[in-house]
């Protein structure tokens, strides 16, 4: 009997150093931290690692996350300055800096965090208008994180991040931003519009001045070049007409003509004279009856010498004094 009760002692107690052995060792993983409390009170922080505790006396709290940890809100109602109402939802990124401060200062840190966002949204937007409260995340942003790292200090926490995923303005807001938004589109539609009608007009007049320009001065140079070519062609046609008189005067002089010849010569030139239309009258000096009737002479002596006379006998034709009242001329009827 008495070796049977040694064999069950001995079992208790090697069952019981093996039990005071797992409860005196502990491992703590990475980014964690434990908080043993001795006699209810506090002790040490377990860090990562290999750990041993008094068994029995000691006593280990559950671990507590140092990650960085990611807690979404859901939206809160915030009153503006212009007394309306929008539902803003947060993002806070925080991370536990001190265990024992997290474990002892406050009963639960993540309500705690989400009540205190909610009154610093509050004060933060109820400064502001609805129109800034759209336009300023930023701003929020940091007025939120700079008040909540203040706040949080003593806690053992450190706010490194707040962002507002959203805010939603009441429908009726949004149904007039819409359409403020579609008024304001138009509006830059329609200056776009115009702002390219005026440069095309603008494009347009600039091009056609320019046409206009280039059509003026290609027809002065145009008109400057004919010019230059009648004054060319004249200058060449009198200097030939020029070259041509002083040639016949020439071959006339050398020729030696007497008036019996120029009166021969003029009534070769009758006919072409008398092609003219407008030819009614012809006034022509004295002299030239004169050298017809020596040309009339002419063919007289030719006549008695055997040849006919080639001109018929007219009356002589009424003279006419001439504009110096010492000579005459003579109208010849056509």
């Amino acid at each position: 009997m008495g070796t049977i009760v040694a064999v069950v002692f001995l079992v208790l107690v090697i069952g019981l150093a093996i039990f005071a052995v797992v409860r005196s060792v502990r491992i703590v993983p990475q980014a964690r931290a434990g908080i043993v409390e001795r006699f209810g009170r506090y002790h040490r922080t377990l860090l990562a690692g290999l750990n041993v505790v008094v068994p029995f006396i000691d006593r280990l709290r559950p671990l507590m996350d140092l990650r960085e940890q990611v807690v979404s809100f859901p939206p809160q109602p915030v009153i503006t300055r212009d007394n309306l109402v929008v539902g803003i939802d947060t993002v806070i990124y925080f991370q536990v800096t001190d265990p024992r401060a997290a474990t002892y200062e406050i009963a639960n840190y993540v309500a705690a965090v989400e009540q205190l966002t909610v009154t610093t949204l509050r004060n933060v937007v109820g400064g502001m208008d609805l129109e800034t409260t759209l336009t300023s995340r930023d701003k929020i942003n940091s007025e939120l994180r700079k008040e909540l790292d203040e706040a949080t200090g003593r806690w053992g926490l450190r706010v490194g991040r707040v962002e507002l995923k959203a805010i939603e303005p009441p429908a009726s807001i949004q149904g007039s931003m819409e359409k403020q938004m579609r008024a304001d589109r138009d509006k830059r539609a329609a200056i776009l519009s115009a702002e390219g009608a005026k440069q095309s007009a603008i494009l347009t007049a600039e091009g056609e001045r320019q046409a206009a320009v280039l059509r003026a001065r290609g027809e002065a140079e145009a008109a400057v070049v004919r010019a230059d070519a009648d004054a060319t062609a004249q200058a060449t046609r009198a200097r030939g007409e020029a070259q041509a008189i002083a040639t016949v005067f020439q071959a006339i002089h050398e020729g030696n003509p007497d008036q019996r010849l120029l009166a021969y010569k003029y009534l070769e030139m009758l006919p072409e004279i008398a092609q003219g239309g407008a030819n009614k009258l012809w006034i022509v000096p004295s002299e030239l009856g004169k050298a017809l009737e020596g040309l009339g002479g002419l063919f007289g002596n030719a006549s008695r010498d055997g040849a006919r006379s080639p001109l018929p006998s007219d009356d002589p034709p009424d003279a006419l004094p001439g504009s110096d009242g010492t000579g005459s001329i003579t109208r010849l009827p056509l």
